[in-house]
């Protein structure tokens, strides 16, 4: 029990002005002092639903389905010597340690989604749960553009993304606010969990409500109406825009969705999410937003709400000036010789709708919904960087392993358990029984690829990036 949670009296009298009548404060503030059940997100680009299952039981992981998003789950494990993040299939990106309720906003985005979102922009993206998530609905197609203003969490964000191997994304470091002034009806989508008050935390941090006060929320929630109205712009015509938050006020959620809709009269409709899951009602507001007290779900506060751009609405003028894009796009003849160094080097192939451009000596992978906006924008990191290039040949990189490999590749040399324990802390193998090859060479686990190595006489140099490298305790 959290028994130190703290909750401001002014806090707790607001809630139960708000506190729907079938609900208690004696639950609210029952529920706020429950430690959360910890929850993971299967990462259907490594693995399927069903298959990662059967490795959860084989492991003795306790898994109970998640009602509003089919990759999602409630985990138990019996053994806790090795921390969540420290096993196998959360460092192989096979699954994301993702918070229930935080899970619901995606699925609302692709609920009951006829057609395949080509362009999809996440506002407030780190640390990458909700990104992974989308490129996951995705199936790495599209693009989805990653944007996050906050640069001591940008790092977090990459690293998730490249962990879960995504491929389809283009990160930005803006204030979300200038995203309707340079791309105006640009996205078929976009999701804004917008920065808060927190107040649906405290089950997380009992500390979350420290800094509580009345005004702060005034004015997080101007800050919320400046966002939201300029992801109505960036949005295209007849697309869908998921505004969501981790906390309960209602001046950070109803109003900001009714800001919207006075803002921009009959070009808002707001879409009821009653049908996301079975139990949606239960949380359901009278405009058909989901407003979930932690007692509801046992989950984290959380609100979220599905709008539809209806028609087109005049965008704000900008100044905006750009410098010279510092890549080419590659020939034919130079794609080519990308494609076939890597097909033979090491059993790779480079999938469809995505390009090689060139900058200096390195090569890169770049989806080719992400073109349009080329040269309209400025992009900190776009798809992913398969090589550097040199004198004789190409020196590939990991991002390539981690969002290209199938677990199929014939050119992979196959790890014992305690050899895979060592390459994650950086170490050199040397296989056993095992014919010495040279150059470049795939390593993998339970068929699942791990890094990039390098034959060096009888071992395999480890080629793990130094920031991936873990000490001990592990799998």
């Amino acid at each position: 029990m959290h028994t130190n949670v703290y909750l401001p009296d002014e806090f707790l009298q607001t809630i139960e002005q708000i506190l729907p009548s079938q609900l208690t404060m004696d639950d609210f503030i029952a529920a706020c002092q429950r430690p959360l059940r910890k929850s993971i997100r299967v990462n259907t680009l490594k693995i399927s639903v069903a298959d990662f299952c059967q490795r959860a039981r084989e492991n003795g992981w306790n898994l109970e389905p998640i009602p509003w998003c089919p990759e999602g789950f409630w985990i138990d494990i019996e053994d806790f010597t090795t921390p969540l993040g420290n096993t196998f299939e959360h460092m192989t990106g096979l699954f994301y340690i993702q918070e229930a309720s935080s899970m619901m906003p995606v699925s609302a985005l692709f609920h009951q989604q006829e057609q395949r979102f080509e362009s999809v922009l996440d506002m407030a993206a780190a640390p990458g749960s909700k990104t992974t998530q989308i490129a996951a609905l995705m199936n790495n197609e599209g693009i989805v553009v990653a944007n996050e203003f906050s640069a001591s969490r940008t790092k977090a964000l990459y690293s998730n993304i490249e962990r879960c191997g995504v491929r389809n994304s283009a990160l930005t470091t803006f204030d979300g606010r200038v995203f309707g002034e340079w791309l105006p009806e640009q996205f078929d989508a976009v999701l804004i969990d917008a920065p808060c008050s927190g107040e649906g935390t405290v089950r997380k941090d009992p500390e979350a409500m420290k800094n509580w006060s009345p005004a702060s929320i005034a004015a997080i929630a101007e800050t919320q109406k400046a966002l939201i109205e300029s992801a109505f712009y960036a949005l295209k015509p007849g697309g869908t825009l998921v505004y969501s938050t981790c906390t309960l006020s209602r001046e950070e959620n109803q109003n900001v969705c009714y800001h919207l809709q006075q803002t921009f009269g009959d070009a808002v409709t707001f879409e009821s999410l009653e049908a996301l899951f079975p139990q949606a009602s239960s949380a359901l507001t009278e405009e058909g937003f989901l407003h979930i007290f932690p007692q509801i779900y046992d989950c984290e506060g959380f609100f979220v709400a599905r709008i539809r751009k209806t028609a087109s609405v005049p965008t704000p003028q900008n100044n905006k000036r750009l410098g010279k894009f510092p890549f080419t796009k590659a020939t034919k003849a130079q794609s080519q010789s990308v494609s076939q160094a890597l097909k033979q080097s090491l059993d790779v192939e480079l999938p469809a709708q995505s390009h090689i451009w060139l900058r200096d000596n390195e090569v890169w992978l770049f989806p080719e919904a992400l073109e349009p906006m080329i040269g309209r924008f400025k992009f900190s990191r776009m798809g992913i960087k398969l090589a550097e290039a040199h004198k004789k040949g190409y020196r590939w990189q990991h991002q390539l392993v981690t969002s290209l490999t199938t677990g199929q590749e014939m050119k992979a040399i196959t790890l014992t358990l305690d050899e895979a324990r060592q390459w994650f802390m950086g170490k050199d193998i040397r296989p056993e029984q095992i014919d010495v090859g040279q150059g470049e060479v795939l390593v993998q686990y339970q068929d699942v690829i791990l890094g990039l190595g390098k034959w060096v006489g009888n071992r395999i140099k480890n080629g793990l990036p130094r920031e991936l490298v873990r000490d001990g305790n592990l799998f």
